[in-house]
């Protein structure tokens, strides 16, 4: 019997992975994009593993991607990390496809014709994200100049198409008010355009600013939009400030979450995989045995299986009930998918933390070497802990869900 072909492990062999693992550390230390394994990726068609095959895309489920994006983490964190907002806006396609939406087909087709996408929501002191923004939108001509700054721009020296948000008042806001107040703001969701990633957009710039703790070779830099052109044209979509179900909302949400906590689901495997080699060869000299017969380090990595096994199985399912939208098999979970979505994202994040931290506990004073992979892999586990939602975040949102809202 032939054994069964996983377009996931053929798409990312061994030996690619074996490749950008070497790479990882000197551009880690060296601060700069992943420009090898951005180009090796690019090439096997990593970038359009979302797009349905009908569309010339490679036809992957959201739960083929993940755990493509899990299995690339466990060699270049960083990279994945980076190339995860591209993947996190075709995934906005792939959503609306699955819903019959046409709007997708933009998005398919800018990705299939080698587009890369990027993502500029976060703004700082925005604790709203997605649902308000800081940068407004002015009407123009054929559109809307947008003014404000976006942080964590992960792909920043690649991108062609950036996604964005910005407030509009309702009076100037496409369609009218969306209520009986016509002064109503609304929020703009579209792209912003740059012909080539080596050409400046007018009206943009790009700060080259990222020097972090660690996810250095995502290049996440900030973005100011001094008059920057949203062209009618790119508009995405257009909906009230504030939670709504939206599609396009739903699909950035959902992507974002599930896509990051696959990223870092692939360090927390990594970080076993590394914690097992070391004991398992590492000797104790007071007992002459390997230091994986040792029951303290025995139960710190069996600590961070569990850990990682329990956000597996989470991941996997929740990616499944995305993957049946617009069947007979879709899952009801209405207005639970936000909670869902985030809660998996935190504990995923918070899972990989311990599993990294029980990984450095079992592995020995050399690990904490400047260099080491675990000691790269805990300083970029750490970022898990910024991106949306966040636990607060989280945890009020679950309150909701469950108690109703606080009382004024």
């Amino acid at each position: 019997m032939d054994p069964v072909m996983d377009p996931v492990t053929d798409l990312l062999p061994e030996d690619l992975l074996a490749r950008i693992r070497a790479r990882a550390a000197d551009v880690d230390r060296e601060n700069r994009f992943c420009d090898e394994d951005f180009e090796a990726l690019r090439k096997i068609g990593y970038l359009r593993m979302l797009v349905p095959r009908e569309f010339g895309g490679l036809g992957f489920t959201l739960e083929q991607a993940a755990r493509a994006q899990r299995r690339l983490a466990m060699a270049a964190p960083a990279t994945a990390l980076g190339i995860n907002m591209h993947h996190v806006i075709v995934g906005i396609g792939y959503t609306l496809h699955l819903r019959g939406d046409e709007r997708a087909r933009r998005i398919f087709e800018d990705a299939v014709a080698g587009e890369v996408f990027a993502f500029g929501i976060s703004e700082a002191g925005n604790d709203s994200v997605l649902f308000d923004a800081t940068t407004r939108a002015e009407p123009t001509t054929g559109g809307w100049t947008l003014h404000g700054t976006k942080i964590f721009t992960s792909l920043s020296p690649r991108w062609t198409r950036l996604l964005v948000h910005a407030r509009l008042e309702g009076a100037d806001a496409p369609g009218g008010a969306p209520t009986e107040d016509d002064d109503a703001a609304r929020l703009l969701v579209g792209f912003l355009t740059r012909e080539d990633h080596r050409s400046p957009a007018p009206g943009v710039t790009t700060r080259a600013d990222w020097d972090a703790l660690g996810m250095r070779a995502s290049q996440s830099c900030t973005t100011v939009l001094d008059g920057a052109l949203l062209r009618e044209a790119d508009l995405l979509t257009t909906t009230a400030v504030g939670p709504n179900p939206d599609p396009v909302v739903w699909g950035i949400f959902g992507c974002f979450e599930l896509l990051l906590a696959a990223v870092y689901t692939g360090i927390a495997d990594r970080a076993i995989e590394v914690a097992v080699e070391i004991t398992t060869t590492r000797r104790s000299l007071a007992k002459g045995a390997a230091y994986s017969q040792d029951p303290d380090i025995r139960r710190h990595i069996a600590r961070a299986g569990v850990l990682r096994d329990g956000i597996e199985l989470q991941l996997r399912q929740l990616c499944a009930d995305v993957d049946v939208l617009g069947s007979d098999r879709e899952v009801a979970h209405g207005r639970r998918w936000f909670v869902l979505f985030s809660g998996v994202k935190h504990r995923a994040t918070e899972a990989a933390r311990e599993v990294v931290d029980l990984a450095l506990r079992s592995s020995g004073g050399s690990q904490y070497r400047r260099g080491s992979e675990l000691e790269r892999l805990y300083r970029d586990v750490l970022a898990g802990m910024y991106h949306p939602s966040d636990e607060e975040s989280v945890h009020a949102a679950t309150a909701t869900s469950l108690l109703g809202p606080v009382a004024d």
